[in-house]
């Protein structure tokens, strides 16, 4: 039995037009899937409410799924397509304030572009930060081109949630071996290597308060803490930190659950991160809304941490305020 309020922050939806996108990644899979995937991710009103409230999730935040216009190749068509993928969601946002909130879809061709649209939903539609599908036509984000968007964030107050993509070119480790290079695998590496990327290109030395979320119990990075450490200090290569590489991970870098329903996983998350670093999601609708539900109300923790990780932390990180500030939230 569900007891627990919970909030969840990796739950997909796909804008009209917008599955053109996925469509590499959906071909191969059997067209009766795909077409009960399509349903629900254009669904806002059904199956989705009915199924948050089986399992008490009290509130989502919902974000286009992957890859979106990271895969588009004109820059000027990626940043309109951003701004009506948010329009859309900002109107589906707004039947039920007080169960949805949104992450923006921004277009990294352009950063500064991004970063205007990612302020622009903030102020107006009071979207909760933006939602990147990983690397934009195989640009990671550290370089210097890029700090204008991370500025804007870090102004904002609002995290950036770095979803997984599969790797623009495969490395010869993988190829030949389809099963290796997406969900299963590949793409929680290209995700782990994209937040090193921003860790060691110095983004949160640059911008102390910005905040970073990896979904999937943080892509493998907190049981990687202490090795990392281990052999940074060993073979630099000439960078520079203002700390330890651990210590970013958990402060400047929050996890969620997502897609990850393991007990001992999450406790060893907690204890290498903290539970003030973990955060409840589903990852929807790819993964179970029972089974995530069930899973974290079922995890040995004690009631205060259980709390924490389904609500409190969301709460904190989104501003919401207490349970009953969620049934009066208006954009």
């Amino acid at each position: 039995m569900n007891q627990t309020p919970k909030i969840a922050l990796e739950e997909h939806f796909c804008a009209p037009g917008f599955n053109a996108y996925s469509a590499p990644y959906t071909r191969a899979l059997p067209a009766e899937f795909v077409a009960k995937l399509d349903a629900r991710l254009a669904d806002f009103d059904d199956q989705r409410l009915s199924e948050m409230d089986a399992g008490n999730i009290e509130y989502v935040v919902l974000s286009q799924t992957m890859p979106g216009v990271q895969a588009e190749a004109d820059r000027d068509t990626a940043v309109r397509r951003a701004r009506e993928n948010n329009e859309f969601l900002a109107e589906r946002v707004s039947r039920h304030p007080h169960r949805f909130g949104a992450f923006a879809h921004v277009a990294m061709q352009d950063p500064s572009a991004a970063a205007t649209e990612l302020e622009r939903t903030v102020v107006e539609h009071g979207f909760k930060g933006a939602m990147i599908n990983g690397h934009t036509l195989g640009r990671y984000y550290e370089a210097g081109a890029f700090d204008v968007f991370w500025e804007r964030a870090q102004a904002l107050g609002v995290p950036i949630y770095l979803h997984p993509n599969a790797f623009s070119q495969a490395p010869a480790l993988l190829e030949g071996m389809p099963v290796l290079q997406g969900a299963a695998w590949g793409w929680g590496v290209e995700t782990a290597g994209h937040a090193l990327r921003l860790l060691f290109g110095g983004v949160f030395d640059r911008f102390p308060r910005l905040t970073l979320v990896l979904g999937h119990m943080g892509e493998s990075l907190p049981y990687q803490r202490w090795r990392i450490d281990s052999r940074f200090a060993a073979y630099p290569s000439g960078i520079t930190l203002a700390r330890k590489p651990s210590e970013y991970i958990g402060s400047n870098i929050l996890i969620t659950t997502s897609g990850v329903c393991s007990a001992p996983a999450l406790l060893g998350a907690i204890g290498e991160l903290g539970a003030q670093a973990v955060l409840f999601s589903v990852d929807y609708p790819y993964e179970s809304t029972a089974q995530a539900c069930n899973f974290i109300e079922d995890a040995p923790l004690d009631d205060r941490t259980r709390a924490q990780v389904c609500h409190g932390n969301a709460r904190r990180l989104f501003k919401l305020g207490s349970p009953e500030d969620l049934a009066l939230l208006q954009f």
